[in-house]
Order: C-alpha cells, then structure tokens, then sequence
C-alpha cells in the first residue's frame, strides 16, 4: 500500500533588513480590551525609556504567543539551567 503524504500548504514569509535586526526590550508592558491584546516592549535605561516595538494582536492568537513562550522557557531551562528572574525597572508609562 503506498504511503500517502499529508502536505500542508506552506505559507512564504519575507522579512525586511530592518526588521530582521530586531530591537532591544528589557522590559514590556501589556494591555487589552475584549478584542486585542496590546504587548509595549520597552528599552528602559534611567532616566528614560522608549517604546521599541509595539504588538497589537487578537485574544486567541495571543494565547498561542503565551503557549509557545512558556514551551520555549522550559526547553531553555531543560538545557541551559533555571533563569532567575530579573527586578523590573520603574516604568511610568505616557504618550506623547
């Protein structure tokens, strides 16, 4: 009997160079409202901060991004050692 293959459709993703450098974040902040989820990952060095990225992203899909984090932080203790977890600095949060 010949095997069959389930091949799902892949989806192409292109990713510019200024996006591929990435930003720094060492610390974030999340808001939400009933229809989304707003995550601020912030670079805070006293006396300032600026907000370095912004994701705005719906309930669901937001539970998936929390599912696949803490799979990852636990692969990463697995093989790395338990991360201690790091004082945030103050933030006081305001837009111009």
């Amino acid at each position: 009997m010949a095997e069959e293959k389930s091949e799902k459709p892949g989806i192409n993703i292109k990713i510019n160079d200024e996006v591929l450098k990435g930003v720094y974040s060492n610390t974030m902040q999340v808001l939400h409202t009933k229809e989304e989820f707003v995550i601020d990952f912030m670079d805070v060095f006293p006396p300032n901060g600026i907000v370095a990225a912004r994701v705005i992203t719906s309930p669901g899909h937001m539970k998936r991004i929390a599912r696949a984090l803490q799979e990852n932080l636990a692969k990463y203790e697995t093989k790395f050692g338990a991360i201690e977890e790091s004082k945030a600095p103050p933030v006081q949060f305001r837009e111009e």
